[in-house]
């Protein structure tokens, strides 16, 4: 028998851009999963009543959690308090609401149609994990542990039945040290979520990896993109003399135009 289903958030100090790809997130999330989930934002760095402010007009059914940092006795000897890079946050709990099966987004992962492994998930009485295709290898230290094939934790789901927490431990066990970027958190989660058997893959024709900077794909795929570079509110460099700033405004998706979603604004 399933268990209910959370899709969930998390959100801090990032972009207007990353903030608008929230708002988009959340409704494109709505749209696909329908009003029996829990849709929860976990917020850190700032106070919820600021997250708030700053997405903007969104549905009163979501549900806001004041997320501080406090990682679980496992997590905490491989983190500092300064998060380089926001590592580490997305484990902070390992579990939103223990119990449930739950679906992971990044706050700049927006789908508009089901990609074939989430629907197999759904639709296999939610058994095992997915995780999503990426387009280069970013598996930091621990690439020796997650396979040959590049994978991206912007999409990330887990079975209730899964003991995330404990095969989040059974790796730094294993690899003790410290998480030092985004590419060691994404790491752990790809090895934990493989830990017994492969995951089910978001294939990255169907969610693209997408920015206008190789090796990331310039086009959104079948279902959705995830819009990498979103959340930085500077990034100090340029390709082929053109700079990169976090916007949105070279994309043709907005609140207002993309399909389906003004309807759940209600």
């Amino acid at each position: 028998m399933s268990h209910p289903l959370c899709i969930r958030w998390t959100i801090g100090d990032v972009s207007p851009a990353g903030f608008e790809a929230l708002g988009l997130s959340i409704l494109g999330a709505r749209m696909l999963f329908g009003p029996d989930a829990v849709y929860a934002i976990g917020v850190n760095t700032i106070p919820v009543e600021e997250a708030q402010r700053r997405a903007g007009a969104l549905p009163e059914w979501l549900r806001w959690v004041e997320i501080g940092f406090e990682p679980a006795a496992f997590l905490a000897p491989s983190l500092d308090a300064g998060m380089a890079e926001g590592t580490g946050w997305k484990l902070i709990p390992p579990r939103l609401f223990p119990g449930m099966d739950e679906l992971a987004l990044d706050n700049d992962v927006i789908l508009w149609r089901m990609p074939e492994a989430l629907g197999c998930w759904l639709e296999g009485g939610r058994r095992g994990c997915v995780i999503a295709e990426d387009v280069a290898e970013g598996h930091g230290r621990f690439a020796a542990l997650c396979g040959p094939s590049p994978r991206n934790s912007g999409i990330r789901a887990i079975p209730a039945g899964f003991d995330f927490a404990g095969a989040l431990r059974a790796v730094l066990a294993e690899h003790p040290g410290p998480l030092t970027s985004e590419l060691d958190e994404q790491g752990l989660q790809v090895a934990a979520l493989s830990r017994g058997a492969d995951p089910l893959v978001v294939t990255s024709d169907e969610v693209s990896i997408c920015s206008p900077f190789p090796p990331h794909q310039p086009e959104p795929g079948r279902c959705g993109a995830h819009m990498v570079g979103l959340n930085a509110h500077d990034i100090p460099w340029r390709f082929h003399d053109r700079p990169a700033p976090p916007s949105t405004s070279g994309w043709s998706i907005g609140r207002s135009s993309a399909p389906g979603f003004a309807s759940i604004l209600a």
